[in-house]
């Protein structure tokens, strides 16, 4: 590379010196063409006076006349002086730049014929006009013309004509048009080939003038080098190759086109009783048809068909093929896999154990096909108790989700019926012995259904009754939610609560990740004495991650796994009111809904439960309607009529709605005269049980009973059953659904939102 440059740089300098010295000479030429015409106006000027004559013979005027071209005679002649001395310059200059441009062709020549490489330069018009002894030794056969600036093309037709190099000899017309073509893009290196053996590296570059110069380098040690090293290589392939072949247990022979031996290994040896090693000849055999003869005269080779030779079409149709032969008492497997440069290879694999062993597998074969017809027999027996016995189970499933949702209505049927009989005493004057008895009967009615509710819950979450309705949601409206219910919590006991706002969505379940949330939030609010509860939100790309924090006492190591267990409760926790089941539903919640959960905790440092779920885009939702679009505000006293078919839950329904200012009319069926004569009356709400008698359900009883009247009277259903199926059923035809025992509260809270009271 460096020597292009150079010889680059030299060619540059070159061509500078030359325009320098033609510019010199087109000024001097100038000058001289000047001084010629001065010194013939100046004689001209000189024969005008000396043929002037004053026509009136006046001796003044012609004395005037000769003194006006005395002047202009003197200053011609110092124009002329001048022009002289500014020629006698130029010609120093001139003969210094001559001298200059001597040197530097000189420098320029002793600088190329110093070049290990061969230099040659081209101009504009593809001529050489320089040219190095390396180069004309490379090429010899240019040292005849390199004086008279020969053309490109001619030097490229006498080697082409000669055959120097090696494409010349085969395609000498193709070789000098691509040759041609190549230093006419000056674009880089290429290599050429001499015929005497030599490899030429070839680098043409453009010059600014539009010339080329050519580096010529002699890279035949180079080539050489890279002979060598490919050589070895191709041996240390061939001995890696034997190598291979030696550690196969099969025999291996492989064959050139011509059919003539190239490579086999020790197998093959042993197997056909060839004398020598591997890698020191089979003098035995030196071409295929040696080795078929070999094969079936002295081996007994008993299908010749094995080893013939497959023609290129035909092996490209067949591929491998494998043929299991006799040679004397031996079995083999004789496989032909032909190549693609037409040579095959033949591969002998001695499979005598292996038959006979088969042979010895089918007689146990059919011993043993004897006992399996005895097992089947046993299996399609078992298979039919097996199949039995899942029918019995999917039934005992069955019933047990059906005795789930009858324990939890038979169960909460009385259980509701006290907290309305508790909770209408709570609203009357008593004494203060009374009251007292009342509001421990309510927190004991609480903690009876907090412990009922999480039992049913457990056990729905363990039949697979419950069913997650995955589907995008926001976050916010959850958050917030939490915050309404909590925040009272949190501040009765003097704890510092934040949960943030948030725009982003997940693919989840929004009852059941809002109950994961509520028993995190809970438990952080329940066991943190003093300090802070917060809701902390992230996300990557793919996942959002909710995290509740806490102050509290935190979890030992050894606790961490056992907290999510049924009525477990560890350290200072079992001091505090609870159940211990939270955890173990929430266990269960993310199991269903494919959420993972994560604990971050240590002893005094509070604990940190995270629920991660997948993150998704946010969809448009139509705005929800207000509540007051959802029934007409009552006037004071306004008439509810309640239907259920327990009389307890009638009687403490009645006595609870009336201590609310409201009047009653409570009937055990919906076609019960009282109610039709209520419907007179003109309700402002109906509160129906879900499961009623003779099989009516709560939302065909509301049905009925809308049916006797004209207007769209609002009505809530009051069922025990938490299934998904009568929540869809009550969402599809709009109508609130609250779950037994009815907290007053919330049904308190849901007649103001329906603006009965």
């Amino acid at each position: 590379m460096l020597r292009e440059k150079s010889g680059e740089r030299l060619a540059k300098g070159a061509s500078s010196l030359e325009e320098t010295t033609e510019d010199r000479d087109a000024e001097l030429v100038r000058l001289r063409t000047r001084v010629k015409q001065l010194e013939k106006i100046n004689a001209a000027l000189i024969d005008r006076v000396e043929r002037s004559t004053d026509l009136q013979g006046g001796a003044f005027s012609m004395f005037e006349t000769a003194i006006s071209l005395e002047a202009m005679v003197r200053d011609r002649t110092g124009a002329l002086e001048i022009a002289l001395e500014r020629l006698n310059t130029v010609n120093a200059e001139l003969a210094q730049a001559h001298a200059d441009a001597t040197a530097a062709r000189v420098l320029l020549r002793d600088a190329i014929e110093s070049l290990s490489d061969g230099f040659a330069l081209f101009d504009d018009e593809d001529r050489m006009i320089l040219c190095n002894r390396a180069f004309l030794k490379i090429f010899p056969y240019f040292e005849a013309i390199s004086d008279r600036a020969p053309e490109f093309s001619e030097l490229a037709s006498r080697l082409a004509r000669s055959g120097a190099t090696v494409a010349s000899r085969v395609a000498p017309e193709r070789w000098l048009k691509d040759r041609v073509a190549q230093h006419r893009r000056a674009k880089g290196a290429h290599v050429q080939a001499l015929s005497d053996g030599r490899w030429i590296q070839i680098n043409e570059l453009r010059t600014t003038q539009g010339g080329t110069v050519g580096i010529y380098t002699d890279i035949t040690s180079v080539k050489a080098e890279d002979a060598r090293q490919r050589a070895r290589e191709l041996a240390e392939r061939n001995l890696a190759l034997q190598a291979t072949l030696d550690t196969l247990s099969e025999g291996v022979c492989l064959f050139d086109a011509t059919g003539h031996l190239q490579a086999w290994n020790e197998g093959v040896l042993a197997m056909l009783g060839f004398e020598g090693e591997a890698g020191e000849g089979a003098p035995e055999i030196e071409n295929h048809e040696m080795l078929r003869t070999w094969c079936l005269e002295r081996q007994g080779l008993d299908r010749a068909e094995a080893l013939d030779w497959r023609e290129e079409g035909e092996a490209r149709s067949l591929g491998q093929l494998e043929m299991m032969c006799m040679m004397g008492e031996r079995h083999v497997v004789i496989r032909s896999v032909p190549l693609k440069n037409g040579g095959m290879v033949f591969t002998f694999d001695d499979v005598t154990d292996h038959v006979r062993f088969q042979r010895s597998l089918t007689e146990t074969a059919e011993t043993l096909e004897r006992r399996v017809e005895e097992r089947t027999a046993e299996l399609v027996e078992v298979n039919r108790q097996l199949v039995d016995a899942k029918n019995e189970a999917e039934t005992a499933n069955r019933s047990k989700t059906s005795f789930i949702a009858s324990a939890s209505h038979d169960l909460l049927q009385p259980l509701n019926a006290a907290r309305l009989f508790v909770s209408a005493m709570d609203g009357m004057a008593m004494p203060e012995r009374a009251a007292s008895l009342v509001q421990q009967a309510s927190t004991a009615l609480d903690s009876v259904e907090e412990l009922l509710e999480a039992l049913f819950e457990i056990s729905r979450l363990d039949a697979g009754a419950v069913q997650p309705e995955i589907q995008p949601l926001a976050l916010a409206p959850i958050l917030a939610a939490l915050r309404i219910e909590f925040a009272p919590l949190a501040q009765a006991g003097g704890l510092e609560f934040d949960i943030p706002e948030t725009d982003l969505w997940v693919r989840s379940d929004p009852r059941l990740l809002r109950r994961v949330l509520q028993n995190f939030v809970s438990n952080a609010i329940r066991y943190t004495e003093e300090g802070r509860v917060c809701v902390v939100v992230t996300h990557t790309t793919d996942e959002v991650s909710v995290r509740v924090r806490d102050t509290g006492p935190g979890i030992a190591e050894e606790d961490c796994a056992q907290i999510f267990e049924e009525f477990r409760r560890v350290g200072k926790t079992q001091k505090i009111p609870g159940k211990g089941l939270g955890l173990a539903i929430v266990r269960r919640v993310t199991a269903v809904l494919g959420h993972a959960i994560e604990l971050e905790t240590a002893p005094g440092q509070g604990a940190c439960f995270t629920i991660r779920a997948p993150r998704c885009a946010p969809e448009a939702r139509a705005p929800a309607l207000p509540a007051s679009s959802q029934g007409v505000r009552a006037e004071e006293g306004g008439l509810v009529l309640v239907v259920d078919n327990d009389p307890a839950i009638l009687r403490g329904m009645e006595a609870l709605l009336e201590n609310w200012g409201l009047d009653v009319v409570a009937v055990s069926d919906a076609c019960d005269p009282a109610a039709a004569a209520a419907l007179e009356q003109g309700p402002v709400l109906m509160i129906v049980d879900f499961h009623l008698d003779d099989g009516r359900t709560g939302d065909e009883a509301v049905a009925i009973l809308r049916g006797q009247t004209e207007r769209e009277i609002p009505a809530i259903l009051i069922t025990a059953d938490r299934g998904d199926e009568v929540a869809e059923l009550a969402a599809a035809q709009g109508l609130p659904v609250l779950n037994k025992p009815v907290k007053p509260a919330r049904l308190r809270a849901l007649l103001r939102q329906l603006d009965v009271l």
